[in-house]
């Protein structure tokens, strides 16, 4: 029995339903396990990035691309991939991009040279961005209207919002206990029993005939992998740096060509009909805005408590725990509420939580601690990134023709890359701004020893100070979205997909 014909068979027998509902377990498990191995490689390297330097001998200045690597290729080939599973099968493409992310994750930890860790990063990044998109849009095609999806859909967020934390506790216990060579090979036995099981429980819908809008996939690649390494060079070399001045050129040359592209083709990577749609188009913001202040916040937060507080790297992995509860909770609560109370409310508690807990962030200073100034705050914001994901996600791909649901999930991910690399580059710059704004004109009582510290603690509190504006933004917008009632929201179960659309995101 496929996915389909057992969800529809509910009027069956109470066997047929548990038989739909155990596959339908083992559907999201997969799906959430796929997103999670991609989610824990943007940060699961951090910690081990120390033993890397010396184990395969890159300069401080290479080291850097370790990570940009990888962001550059997951960045600017996301739309690509959306679009490659509309054409040639979502399940296809993604198991063939944990096939392509699982063998680099195998040749990285075997490498015995730094060029040979940078490309397998990169490699990393294409299988990546082949996989995520296609990953949210399986959800679409795999579970029903309503609550199964939902529930699937808060998982997926839950993940997402909550992976960047585990990368972070994974990454300090492998490098501790085993070798930096283990944060690559971790993602190998994931990455088989997903290959395994991908193409016997997941249904992919038909494919869409038609050809590869070739023009547009050139432009939206060159054009998404120049802003991103344009803020990434901003953020290590300033913005007035010539690089990073024709890096930002060439990707605004390149998306307003792809703006002119998507215009007059027939079948777009990205159906700008998607942007048009106020809603959905403002969804997508309030999920830049949130990756880049979360992003953010575990940059500067491991920093602090690690060189201000003195935890070690496994230390400092554990001191997320918390926030990781907190997105947990707040998920798992959101996906059975979204349905009696509506988006609005939700989000309004998330962008209140996670604005009051970045503001409590930026009191931070030299002389606090992990249980003073860290603690309470983390939990705060973890519980409102979950009310917020949620509702966001389940925003993002509902009442979307089948056609375009890879487009409208591509977009999602890019949306969170695109605000994780500008928002960090944004905080980073601010943070430096302000560490040498302290250096030069430290307090007059301040002794050598603590000066380290001090500097330190004073840019990551003007940075979460911008952070702080980030999530205020998302507070206004949220403030100013229609109601939706619970009546309302009922009677769209039957409705058109575009007046669920309407509903959910409004």
């Amino acid at each position: 029995m496929s996915v389909e014909s057992a969800t529809r068979s509910g009027g069956t027998g109470p066997a047929d339903a548990a038989t739909s509902g155990k596959r339908l377990g083992l559907v999201l498990t997969v799906i959430v396990a796929c997103q999670l191995m991609l989610v824990l490689d943007a940060t699961i390297v951090n910690v081990a990035l120390p033993k890397i330097q010396g184990s395969l001998s890159f300069s401080p200045t290479n080291l850097a691309w370790v990570l940009n690597a990888y962001t550059l290729a997951y960045g600017g080939l996301l739309l690509l991939g959306g679009r490659a599973g509309d054409i040639l099968g979502r399940r296809q493409v993604l198991v063939g991009g944990i096939a392509l992310f699982s063998v680099a994750s195998l040749l990285g930890g075997l490498a015995t040279e730094s060029w040979m860790l940078v490309v397998c990063r990169a490699a990393q990044g294409v299988g990546a961005a082949c996989a995520s998109p296609n990953a949210l849009a399986l959800i679409a095609s795999n579970f029903p209207e309503g609550t199964p999806r939902t529930k699937a859909l808060a998982a997926w967020a839950a993940v997402s919002g909550v992976g960047g934390s585990i990368g972070l506790i994974v990454g300090g216990m492998l490098t501790t206990w085993l070798s930096w060579r283990w944060v690559m090979f971790i993602n190998v036995p994931f990455g088989v029993a997903v290959l395994v099981l991908a193409p016997m429980v997941l249904t992919s819908p038909p494919r869409n005939p038609g050809r590869f809008d070739i023009a547009g996939a050139v432009t939206s690649t060159v054009g998404l992998g120049a802003l991103v390494y344009a803020f990434i060079r901003a953020a290590s070399d300033g913005w007035s740096d010539g690089q990073t001045i024709v890096a930002f050129a060439v990707a605004a040359a390149a998306l307003a060509l792809f703006v002119v592209v998507e215009n007059r083709v027939a079948q777009p990577v990205v159906p700008l009909r998607l942007l048009a749609d106020l809603p959905r188009a403002r969804s997508y913001l309030l999920i830049l805005l949130l990756t880049g202040s979360m992003l953010g916040m575990f940059f500067f937060t491991t920093q602090f408590v690690q060189k201000d507080l003195g935890f070690s790297a496994l230390q400092a992995g554990f001191a997320f725990l918390p926030m990781t509860a907190g997105i947990l909770v707040s998920a798992s609560r959101a996906s059975k509420l979204l349905k009696t109370i509506g988006p609005k409310p939700l989000m309004l508690a998330g962008a209140l939580l996670t604005t009051a807990g970045m503001t409590w962030l930026t009191r931070i200073s030299d002389t606090s601690s992990y249980a003073g100034a860290v603690l309470g705050p983390m939990i705060m914001f973890g519980l409102g990134v979950g009310a917020l994901f949620v509702p966001l996600s389940v925003a993002v791909v509902s009442g979307v023709p089948a056609r375009d649901t890879g487009a409208a999930s591509s977009m999602m991910v890019v949306m969170q890359q695109m605000g994780g690399s500008v928002g960090l580059a944004v905080l980073v710059t601010v943070f430096g701004s302000a560490t040498r704004d302290a250096l030069s004109d430290p307090p007059h009582d301040m002794t050598p020893a603590r000066l380290p510290e001090y500097v330190l603690a004073h840019g990551v509190s003007a940075a979460y100070t911008v952070a702080t504006v980030f999530l205020a933004v998302i507070l206004l917008l949220v403030l100013i979205t229609r109601q939706v009632r619970p009546a309302d929201d009922a009677k769209t179960a039957s409705a058109p997909a575009d007046a669920e659309a309407e509903a959910v995101e409004s």
